[in-house]
């Protein structure tokens, strides 16, 4: 189009539309064909306030600013934008008619939980019902999942009773109805609305119940002497104050002859162990577990008693003189018995003493050269005998 001779300004492409999270900086690019000695300004339409002209910055907005290309390419710049940001700008051009066109900023918040409107840690008696929420805005509207840290499943019942098992939960009030102690821990309330980043808040849910014990074996046999452990296995919540007792009621504190530990298997199991260390007779009797919490006490009874030990029996032969390691070698003997044919020499045959025969109980049945002559010919008699009978 002509104007007075000359092509009239046109805009070369239309503006883009602005999707900018909060805080961050928008930039919209007005494109102008054949300006000429015309004029461009920047108009926020909602408002009709006037942004910039030209060169020169109008509002009295410090964050916004304008700069331009060759005349050809046309800039708003706006700077850390907030909410009243929001709206239609339009990027106008002075001719008459006047010429424009718009675009538009959308300024998304990320979700952000609102405090008085979120649950915080609750605590629950088992068979009630824990109900917890969690509220947060945004823009766009935040959505509300629920999951467990732990990753387990989450127990939904309806209002026939009937439950389903989820990882995740949708919506703003997570209700758990008949709770059990399995239920019971962290559960994550988390907030996304497609603007980073995603938020989450950590609620915990205590379930309350009377102590409960478990002992694996009530009737616990070892030798005297030896180490025996004992251990009963305890559910409690709040936590609750273990110990043992000796019966009829004597406590039992900690010593080397009385090892105790508690191993805490999860948020409302622990697993409590005793080790009697060489045990005497004593020791023997009836040990007692104890739990205790806010809500009541229990105990459960183990019995200690004596299993034969592996005696084993050793024979002690009837009292000799000592002789060396070397049986069949050389005999020590004391000072004043040494033989009188050599003062300086020991004998080398194997000494008379240590020829003995000896019967099941340990008498002696034979000994020296003589006695063993007659066994030996005794031996030989029989072996004859037994051929003999063969041979017939």
């Amino acid at each position: 189009m002509l104007t007075g001779g000359v092509d009239a300004p046109e805009f070369g492409e239309p503006i883009t539309n602005l999707t900018i999270p909060i805080g961050r900086d928008a930039t919209f690019k007005c494109i102008v064909v054949n300006l000429g000695n015309y004029r461009v300004g920047w108009v926020k339409a909602d408002t009709k306030a006037i942004q910039a002209i030209h060169e020169h910055v109008i509002t009295h907005n410090h964050r916004v600013s304008v700069s331009h290309s060759d005349h050809f390419t046309w800039y708003l710049h706006i700077k850390n934008v907030q909410e009243e940001d929001r709206g239609q700008y339009m990027c106008q051009i002075n001719t008459d008619p006047m010429k424009s066109q718009m675009g538009f900023l959308e300024v998304v918040i990320p979700p952000d939980f609102i405090p008085e409107e979120t649950s915080g840690d609750t605590m629950v008696p088992e068979g009630g019902t824990a109900r917890v929420s969690c509220k947060a805005r945004g823009i766009p509207p935040p959505r509300v999942m629920w999951k467990r840290e732990d990753g387990q499943e989450i127990v939904v019942r309806d209002q026939s009773g009937s439950k389903t098992k989820v990882l995740s939960y949708q919506g703003e009030v997570l209700k758990l109805t008949k709770i059990s102690r399995s239920e019971m821990g962290t559960y994550l309330c988390i907030a996304s609305n497609g603007v980073p980043p995603t938020v989450s808040k950590r609620i915990h849910i205590s379930v309350h119940f009377h102590p409960v014990i478990q002992v694996p074996n009530q009737l616990v046999g070892a030798p005297l002497g030896t180490d025996v452990t004992l251990e009963c296995y305890v559910e409690s919540s709040p936590k609750s104050i273990n110990y043992w007792v000796k019966d009829p009621g004597e406590l039992i504190i900690p010593s080397e002859h009385h090892e105790m530990t508690v191993r805490q298997k999860s948020m409302f199991e622990a697993e409590m162990s005793m080790t009697i260390k060489r045990i005497r007779r004593e020791d023997l009797g009836s040990y007692i577990c104890v739990a205790k919490n806010s809500l009541g006490d229990v105990e459960s009874k183990i019995r200690l008693y004596e299993i034969p030990g592996n005696d084993r029996h050793i024979y002690q032969y009837p009292d000799e003189r000592t002789t060396s390691d070397d049986e069949y070698g050389t005999e020590i003997y004391d000072d004043d018995e040494i033989p009188n044919n050599n003062e300086n020499e020991k004998s080398n045959r194997v000494p008379d003493r240590a020829n003995k025969w000896y019967s099941n109980d340990g008498k002696i049945v034979g000994g020296g050269p003589h006695n063993s002559s007659i066994i030996l010919t005794a031996t030989l008699t029989t072996i004859m005998i037994f051929l003999l009978v063969a041979v017939i």
